[in-house]
């Protein structure tokens, strides 16, 4: 179903995408963006599952900047090396690689796209929302929105969080970012980091379903209308 095209940022760069294409008529455009193991065999097949619910899907490799094709896998070595090359980045320069999928979604498609990501990518979902023009965003326990709450959504957000996730503290969450955005949607599942990944230990098929499904309706009410 995929394909792997060169998206074109801002300032020059040229990262990578995968784009996987519905196999009618797309209803919108949809970045999905990474975790911090970049655009792998899991973050594919979201992306082609994105594409079989009608959306044009693309799924742009930030890591690019640091360190060409990177797939890595969930545990050891790999986890540590994702964090590392997380850290070798910024913020910033992720934020114009999503805004160069945001513009190729919409080019293809003539039509509304959105942005929806996982661990890294809730991070920068929230920020494509507050720094970006897309017309709806979806995060996935974005464990750094923490540090970006005070910036104002200029599109509808929603946002999924696990419980049991040590990484972000659910008070933290609800005081800092609920409590200055009260209108945004926000769910929290019975489940760990990473519950949406069937190749994590942490996986949680019942709260994958539920907020996949929580996302889906939001998405196709923002980006349809």
């Amino acid at each position: 179903m995929g394909e792997h095209v060169k998206l074109r940022a801002s300032d020059g760069h040229e990262p990578d995408a995968y784009v996987a294409r519905p196999a009618g008529e797309p209803i919108a455009g949809l970045v999905v963006v990474q975790e911090a193991f970049g655009v792998n065999g899991h973050i594919r097949s979201v992306t082609d599952g994105w594409a079989k619910d009608g959306f044009l899907a693309v799924a742009p490799a930030l890591f690019d900047r640091v360190e060409r094709g990177v797939e890595l896998t969930y545990a050891g070595e790999n986890m540590q090396k994702g964090i590392g090359l997380i850290r070798q980045g910024n913020a910033g320069d992720r934020v114009k690689d999503v805004a160069a999928a945001l513009d190729y979604a919409r080019q293809e498609t003539g039509k509304k796209a959105g942005v929806i990501g996982y661990c890294l990518g809730g991070t920068m979902a929230w920020l494509a929302a507050t720094r970006l023009d897309p017309d709806a965003a979806v995060g996935y326990y974005g464990g750094q929105i923490l540090q970006y709450a005070g910036e104002k959504p200029r599109a509808p957000v929603m946002l999924h969080f696990g419980l049991q996730d040590s990484h972000i503290p659910k008070d933290e969450i609800e005081s800092k970012v609920q409590a200055a955005h009260p209108e945004m949607p926000v769910f929290w599942y019975d489940a760990g980091h990473g519950f949406n990944c069937n190749d994590r230990a942490s996986y949680n098929p019942e709260a994958s379903k539920l907020a996949r499904e929580r996302s889906l309706e939001f998405l196709r009410k923002h980006l349809t209308a």
